[in-house]
């Protein structure tokens, strides 16, 4: 009975902790939508006066970057801003041809009397963050706009930022990604899912409050007084962009987040650059958790309930793990729940937790209908969405919980691009990109395996008990199979 003790035990704080984030989403949508009613009257900075208007460097942090230096170089050139009060730093350590194609570009944007600038390193220390860090010592403005490099904003969008630093306890103003390539496949339509939740619910939720927010890494700006006075960048987790964020935020800066400013930027097609960029956000927010943890429990000028959504936030990549858990312990469960008829009532109680996935399915639910509409068949495509990212998601729990796991062991390793595609309709072409990863990791063999393991939890419910099966674990377990199956044949087959 040891055994089964600590399958349940382990099980049961796994569902719990999940249930605790659903009921912090939760939160988040009262706080949505209760800033949704409200006005903003931020002071702005009239850029209609000469005397008003700051300067400003937009910094590029690029690294071969082949199929896209062209598109963003000639993005960045359409922004409106006065030219005497506008620098642009292409932060550049490609290693490829890429570098010699960038350059040239530069030379030709440079003789229109842009002030554009290809700044160089001789190493990639600390990565993206060392770029950054490298370009701040020489950058001349006194607000910082990071873009990467698949993001292409309006022309306008200085104008829709810049104004907001009027305020000067304001430390950064972020902009909500949009995605140029939403409905390639279903690979980007639930990427998009996931992220259109981030950047409405959850950032509008937390920032309406006061509690902390992040700058996503790109699509924003930052004062330059707030990135030293907050330590500046550092290259020690992966998610550099989280790690100065909340250090800004200790430090009292506030973070001005713009919901009506779109930035449009291109989602990974492949399953390969995901995995990617999955596995360098969760571990690096796990490296953040590992890192803010008690800084954030011992600071006295947030409030209790800051705390705990800023350290849940840091637990966000975590949830995959409890995820697993849950996944891979549903099995074992299923079978002792019938053979201990005395552990009835336990399982009972434990079909509560069911409402953290109605609760998830709420809240994307206000999501989604702001974008699309609250028709009939708004709300059934939604329904299928919803059940099509969940079932993905869950298929990348093991990839992600891989990332967590080292995360919280402090376990380092590099900075890991994400390829980048030029891809914006069916049409577009993919399959020879140079940066697309060959070899195929020992995590999809055990995906594969997941897979099999829950097509026997189907099987299983056939045969447990004596009263003709147990179905009520069927539908996870055919969710289980469908996303580790989606995930482990996507990373085998050549196409995305």
């Amino acid at each position: 009975m040891i055994l089964e003790t600590t399958i349940i035990v382990v099980y049961s704080i796994a569902l719990i902790l999940i249930f605790l984030y659903a009921l912090a989403q939760l939160n988040l949508l009262f706080n949505y939508l209760s800033a949704q009613k409200k006005e903003d009257n931020s002071p702005k900075f009239d850029l209609n006066n000469p005397y008003e208007i700051p300067y400003v460097t937009i910094q590029l942090p690029v690294y071969n970057e082949l199929y896209v230096m062209e598109r963003l170089l000639n993005n960045i050139a359409k922004i409106e801003y006065p030219k005497d009060k506008l620098e642009i730093q292409v932060l550049d350590d490609s290693t490829d041809e890429s570098f010699e194609i960038t350059k040239k570009h530069i030379n030709q944007l440079q003789k229109t009397g842009l002030d554009i600038q290809h700044v160089l390193r001789d190493n990639r220390v600390n990565f993206k963050a060392g770029a950054l860090k490298e370009g701040l010592k020489i950058a001349k403005g006194e607000f910082i706009v990071i873009f990467d490099a698949d993001f292409l904003p309006q022309k306008d969008w200085l104008k829709s930022t810049i104004p907001y630093f009027k305020d000067k306890k304001i430390g950064v103003v972020q902009t909500r990604w949009a995605h140029i390539n939403r409905n390639y496949s279903i690979l980007t339509k639930i990427q998009a899912f996931a992220l259109d939740a981030h950047f409405t619910l959850e950032q509008v939720g937390r920032n309406s409050k006061g509690h902390f927010i992040n700058f996503n890494g790109t699509a924003g700006v930052w004062r330059k007084a707030c990135i030293l006075d907050a330590g500046n960048w550092d290259g020690g987790t992966l998610t550099e962009d989280l790690d100065l964020s909340y250090r800004a935020q200790l430090k009292n800066w506030k973070f001005k987040y713009l919901e009506d400013v779109e930035t449009p930027a291109e989602l990974p097609v492949v399953i390969s650059a995901a995995r990617t960029q999955q596995f360098r956000w969760n571990k690096g927010g796990a490296e953040n958790f590992r890192k803010m943890m008690w800084k954030v429990l011992k600071n006295q000028n947030i409030s209790a309930k800051t705390k705990i959504h800023g350290l849940l936030h840091l637990l966000n990549s975590t949830m995959f793990f409890c995820i697993l858990i849950v996944a891979v312990l549903s099995i074992p469960m299923l079978y002792i729940k019938n053979e201990y008829a005395h552990l009835k009532m336990y399982f009972y109680v434990m079909s509560f937790f069911v409402i953290s996935s109605i609760i998830f399915f709420i809240c994307y639910w206000f999501v989604y209908k702001k974008m699309y509409g609250s028709s009939i068949k708004s709300f059934v495509q939604y329904i299928v969405m919803f059940l099509t990212f969940f079932t993905i998601a869950m298929g990348f729990s093991l990839h992600n919980s891989i990332a967590v796991i080292e995360g919280h062991l402090g376990k380092r390793s590099d900075f890991i691009r994400t390829p980048k595609f030029n891809i914006n309709s069916m049409s577009d072409s993919w399959k020879n990109n140079k940066y697309l990863k060959k070899n195929i990791s020992i995590n999809v063999i055990f995906e594969g395996i997941l897979m099999l393991y829950f097509a026997f939890g189907m099987y299983s419910a056939f045969i447990v008990g004596d009263q003709g099966g147990d179905f009520g674990l069927f539908p996870f377990h055919l969710m289980l199979f469908l996303g580790f199956g989606f995930v482990f044949f996507k990373s085998l087959s050549p196409r995305a």
